[in-house]
């Protein structure tokens, strides 16, 4: 959010739309009347607690109509809010609430109950991590945390109310529309399917993170509650045609996250025949940057990140360090109306953010190639190029090539070190239910597209979903210690 436009208006929902649905979660469906009032109800909880002006609380994003009503609560009080996952552990937790000097750690329960946690102050864990404005900002995020510890980016205040009105005027959203939201609540992803469509008095169904990989769930959510508008990664689309059903109700479907396999495009195309396509491309850092409305009719392909949304400015930064000016290949560096102006830990900034002719860009990492027409097409994470005996080789595109086969549901593949080498493939596969996929069957689907270095030496196939980070992102991280320590016994 989150800003106090958004807690407000929220508030006149409750009085003018009192008995329109705002949340469904599970069975249980609750009003706008309903919201405000618990909001209200945790609003009188917190001023109990005497917190001074514009402090810092913590609230563990549990996605529930409970979190998301402790969270309005905390920005009606002018306070800030930093949502991290709640499947963080307790150390790292802490660790996080200490560097944003967090006064306490705050959890609702479902009768609207607060339960209010001081947090012990650490100076040296906060060192060099600024102390959050009010003014600017009332919500704190968090990076993936899938190159390290998690970053902290304030949310600006004035960028989030830029993005809603963006993308209430881009998908053509309304107060009719009812959301699928099936990002967890700490995600970005949230700020259009929680908060805009809260703005706007819409309609959102939360998506249980118990039941994430549930697909016959997830296609009755949809049915049941004639969703209008769905936005995720490409798995909730996955789950959403692996039974053949249609979907009709559907206008705006959003694709973000990750990169989505041509067969998959066409399947969604099919299960929503009145819905129009949108490839979204952004960070926590920007918020959306980029998007391209995905044509069912073209020819098939990978399909491109797009153009720079109204605001954006681009760049890509060839490996010398110039500026590619018409067509090429770089790192993108973006500039959007919604970005953060930094991460609370400051000393990280000056690596990440670059003033170029008076404008703030934030450094992607992302390599994007730009074609003569001005559309940008993703091509891997500048820390995916890796060196196999001395090739430089493309880790997503062996991921593309991989996800290409009919019964993968999901891939990553990491580099593992090797003596002889330098660095060595690992294939992490997670297959369709009833496959019977072998890695033998893979190794030979991947040696008639990729070439011989580009072939994963292993490859771990799995029936389970892949793990992943705090904001549902494949953790990289973990599959490699699993794997090494494989190895390793």
């Amino acid at each position: 959010m989150p800003s106090p436009r958004l807690a407000e208006t929220i508030a006149v929902h409750g009085h003018h739309r009192l008995h329109d649905t705002a949340l469904h979660f599970n069975d249980q469906a609750v009003t706008y009347g309903e919201l405000s009032e618990l909001t209200q109800n945790l609003r009188s909880h917190l001023l109990r607690l005497n917190l001074p002006a514009g402090s810092t609380v913590c609230v563990p994003a549990h996605k529930t109509p409970g979190t998301i009503a402790l969270l309005l609560a905390v920005f009606h009080e002018g306070h800030i809010a930093l949502v991290p996952s709640p499947d963080l552990g307790s150390a790292a937790l802490e660790r996080l609430a200490q560097q944003a000097r967090v006064s306490h750690l705050l959890t609702a329960a479902a009768d609207g109950e607060l339960t209010a946690t001081p947090v012990r102050a650490d100076e040296e864990q906060a060192q060099h991590f600024a102390t959050p404005d009010p003014a600017r900002t009332r919500l704190l995020l968090t990076t993936s945390g899938s190159t390290g510890t998690p970053k902290i980016v304030p949310i600006e205040s004035a960028g989030f109310d830029a993005f809603t009105d963006w993308a209430v005027d881009e998908f053509g959203l309304s107060p009719k529309d009812t959301a699928l939201s099936y990002a967890p609540l700490n995600f970005d992803l949230a700020l259009l399917d929680v908060w805009t469509f809260l703005q706007l008095g819409a309609e959102v169904v939360l998506v249980d993170q118990g039941r994430a990989t549930d697909g016959p769930h997830l296609r009755t959510l949809v049915a049941e509650h004639e969703v209008t508008f769905v936005q995720g990664v490409p798995m909730v689309h996955r789950l959403l045609v692996e039974a053949d059903e249609v979907y009709r109700t559907v206008r705006r479907m959003v694709f973000t996250g990750d990169s989505m396999p041509a067969p998959l495009l066409a399947q969604v195309a099919s299960a929503f025949p009145g819905a129009r396509f949108h490839n979204v491309f952004g960070c926590t850092e920007t918020n959306d940057s980029f998007i391209h409305e995905y044509d069912p009719a073209a020819p098939a392909g990978t399909l491109p990140i797009g153009r720079p949304i109204a605001g954006t400015r681009a760049l890509i930064h060839a490996p010398d360090g110039t500026v590619v000016e018409s067509a090429g290949t770089g790192e993108l560096l973006v500039a959007t109306p919604f970005q953060t102006h930094g991460y609370l830990n400051t000393a990280l900034n000056p690596a990440a953010f670059s003033v170029i002719d008076s404008v703030t860009y934030y450094r992607t990492g992302d390599l994007v190639s730009r074609d003569e027409h001005g559309t940008y097409s993703l091509q891997g994470r500048a820390d995916w190029q890796v060196k196999v005996r001395g090739v430089r080789t493309n880790l997503q595109e062996v991921e593309r090539v991989i996800a290409t086969h009919p019964d993968v549901a999901e891939a990553v593949v990491v580099p593992l070190p090797d003596e002889q080498a330098g660095v060595r493939l690992h294939a992490h596969v997670s297959r369709r239910a009833s496959s019977t996929l072998t890695s033998l069957q893979l190794r030979t689907h991947t040696g008639r597209h990729l070439p011989r270095h580009a072939i994963p030496t292993s490859v771990h196939i799995t029936d389970a979903p892949l793990p992943r980070t705090s904001t549902g992102k494949p953790d990289r991280n973990q599959i490699k210690s699993n794997r090494m320590k494989e190895i390793q016994a």
